[in-house]
């Protein structure tokens, strides 16, 4: 058992983003994850529910705090033992928990780190230390001396306390961090220290909440839009042209709402592309825009947000300052933003074997994708996603770039698609977005593909025409080798997405079909069923293929192939057409790949339960213990996998293409952010596997 207690010297260190990658670190290697506040605050604690939100967290609300701030000023010990006694509670049934030390809102004391480092001592805990790069009583940054002062002082009341130190972050650093790190580890024996650099975007309030903060009410724009992150405010009380010169990206304007002229400036300094993007507006005072104005705004549908305060200028300034934000209320975007901040900045495999946790023995769906994400982090591959018009495209691009999942292309029009982008707060910034409507790639892609196609009796101006449509412009990068793969799928059906791949890149050497796999991720392991989603019934010579095609993934992914070739029947049992094509099938993958285990034909539970293996197949090395199932028909494995998916609550990933040259994977169309994100580090995973093989 792994105890993690995070812990400052004081307030506003931003320990939230440490708490975040820690438990998200930590279902990486284990599969249950507990959450525990020691010293809980009465009102709403926004960091422990975000925590407890998390996949990897099994900890009920209802147990997940020991006490109150109340309790502990009335009897420390007393207190203490109540946490200790409420620990073990949701200690039970978890491979690991981490423990948010007190947040100082109602401690404004030092004794606060040293009655953490008591908790932890009590509770057998390791101490990950966090102080703060700003002072939270200047707001100005500290110099590595301070930093060293502070290390110093903290680390003595946690020994003081007897308490274990894990590691020390320094958080929000502004400067040199490789100096301030260097000068806290001189202090700092038994313990790795890291730094990670302050990013604005991550303490600042959302939209919605400086709303909320000055009793605004939505009047005008995109509601969708409040949740991104409110950079700075300017607070107009001045000319519209001097208003114009301070705007800020990312930012808030504070204006009456009886100043017309500058909201109408504002809006027109908004489809220029000479100013900076804001991301709202606040109406303050309680004035109504005029008629006219507002009818300019309906007219526009302009997707900013625009909400209407009843507080003046004062109020309203005022209001704002004393607004705190957090990357945990806000966009997806911004989560993941902070998770691949921390894991840029810490060394998380060394922070881990440091506090001792050990890997878990099961593979669970959790565990399972974050493996993806490491695999296809160690050589960063170019990934083209033609549907740049589609939100969750442009989401999942930003969180494949922010952490290093592979390099993303994006197709459509440049200046639409960062506009969106900033609409919706995402950094989109190291993306390459390319048109597919003219330039000198249409030139070059719209010539190559009517070489390839000229037995097909295509012309130059039809290959052009055709090459303007995203599958087949992304499809011609992977085939001339300006992607490694290409994502798809989101808005476009199936066959608009593979067609081109068919028609270009084609099946690698000694393959004949294009199939496909779903990875299918259960409580403790991961399978591989195909064919699921391609070849609706295949010949015994076709199930074959798709067999050794699928064993060959599930290498790639790291599931050692163990194959079994699914009838109604076991072994010599049966007769039939059927039974007979998987029986010839069976004898075909022998054949061609006598290296891989295969049993067949094989009922499911024959093939998936050991005890059940033992009675209709004794003595194989497949049945039991299959990791491949190779279904008979289209119909037969698409409705099992549904099944195992609804009703064993597995994740199904995919279905993702087999035996082209090069990836090319499809997307649901009502697939989430999370499924794209997973279906690029899969498709990245086998860019990878092709440049090894080629």
């Amino acid at each position: 058992m792994t105890r993690i207690v995070i812990a400052s010297p004081e307030g506003h260190t931003g320990k939230s983003i440490i708490a975040l990658g820690l438990v998200d670190a930590l279902s990486r290697r284990v599969e249950r994850v507990g959450v525990f506040r020691p010293v809980a605050r009465s009102s709403e604690d926004f960091v422990l529910d975000a925590l407890l939100e998390h996949e990897a967290v099994v900890t009920d609300a209802a147990i997940a705090t020991g006490t109150t701030y109340d309790a502990v000023h009335d009897s420390p010990d007393a207190a203490l033992a109540t946490i200790v006694e409420r620990f073990h509670v949701v200690e039970d049934g978890c491979d690991a928990v981490v423990v948010l030390g007190s947040d100082y809102t109602d401690v404004g004391s030092p004794a606060e780190l040293e009655y953490n480092a008591r908790v932890a001592a009590n509770l057998g805990a390791s101490v990950v230390l966090v102080l703060g790069g700003f002072n939270p009583d200047t707001r100005q940054p500290r110099s590595a001396e301070e930093l060293r002062q502070l290390a110093l002082v903290s680390i003595g009341e946690l020994h003081q306390a007897h308490a274990t130190l894990g590691a020390v972050i320094v958080n929000r650093v502004v400067g040199d961090r490789d100096e301030i790190r260097g000068v806290v580890s001189t202090v700092v024996e038994e313990a790795p220290v890291w730094t990670i650099g302050d990013d604005p975007e991550l303490s600042a309030p959302t939209v919605a909440e400086l709303f909320a903060s000055t009793d605004a009410q939505l009047v005008s724009g995109d509601a969708a839009l409040v949740d991104r992150a409110a950079l700075g405010t300017v607070v107009a009380g001045m000319s519209m042209e001097n208003v114009l010169d301070r705007l800020i990206e990312g930012g808030v304007l504070v204006v009456p709402g009886d100043r017309a002229d500058v909201v109408v400036g504002v809006l027109l300094a908004q489809q220029s592309e000479t100013f900076p993007n804001i991301s709202g507006i606040i109406l303050n005072g309680g004035f109504d825009l005029p008629p006219s104005v507002q009818r300019l705004l309906d007219g526009l549908r302009l997707s900013m947000p625009i909400a209407k305060s009843p507080l003046g200028t004062y109020d309203s300034a005022r209001a704002i300052a004393h607004t705190r934000g957090s990357f945990l209320r806000g966009t997806v975007s911004r989560r993941e933003l902070a998770l691949a901040t921390f894991e840029q900045s810490v060394d998380v495999p060394h922070l881990l074997d440091h506090l001792s946790v050990q890997s878990a023995e099961v593979v669970t769906p959790l565990i399972f994708e974050h493996g993806l994400i490491e695999q296809a982090r160690q050589k960063r591959m170019r990934i083209v996603l033609p549907e740049g018009d589609d939100d969750r495209i442009l989401e999942a691009a930003a969180i494949a770039m922010q952490r290093q999942i592979a390099d993303v292309v994006l197709l459509g029009d440049e200046s639409q698609i960062r506009a969106r982008a900033s609409e919706l707060g995402l950094q989109l910034e190291d993306v390459r977005i390319l048109p597919t409507d003219a330039g000198g790639d249409l030139e070059k892609y719209a010539g190559e593909y009517a070489k390839l196609r000229a037995h097909k009796g295509v012309t130059l101006e039809e290959a052009r025409e055709r090459v303007q449509d995203g599958s087949y412009f992304g499809t011609m990068m992977v085939k001339l080798g300006d992607a490694d793969g290409m994502v798809s799928g989101a808005a476009n059906t199936t066959a608009h997405t593979i067609r081109p791949s068919f028609e270009v890149i084609k099946t690698k050497p000694g393959v004949n079909v294009v199939s496909s796999v779903f990875l299918m991720a259960l409580a403790d392991r991961v399978l591989v069923y195909g064919d699921c989603a391609v070849i609706p019934d295949p010949t015994a010579d076709q199930l074959a293929d798709i067999a050794v095609s699928s064993a060959d993934t599930a290498a790639q992914f790291g599931i050692r192939p163990r194959i079994a070739m699914l009838s109604y029947s076991t072994g010599e049992s049966g007769t039939g057409a059927e039974v007979d094509k998987v029986r010839e099938a069976t004898a075909f993958v022998r054949e061609r790949a006598p290296h891989l285990p295969v049993a067949g034909p094989i009922q499911y539970d024959a093939a998936a339960d050991p005890t059940v293996a033992e009675k209709k197949m004794p003595g194989s090395d497949v049945a039991g213990q299959a990791t491949v199932f190779i279904f008979p028909d289209l119909n037969t494995g698409n409705n099992t996998y549904k099944a195992v998916q609804r009703s064993a609550g597995a994740v199904a990933m995919g279905p993702v293409l087999q035996g082209l040259n090069a990836p090319v994977n499809d997307l649901s169309r009502g697939a989430t952010v999370p499924d794209i994100v997973n279906t690029i580090a899969i498709t990245a995973i086998q860019a990878q596997s092709a440049q090894e093989q080629a």
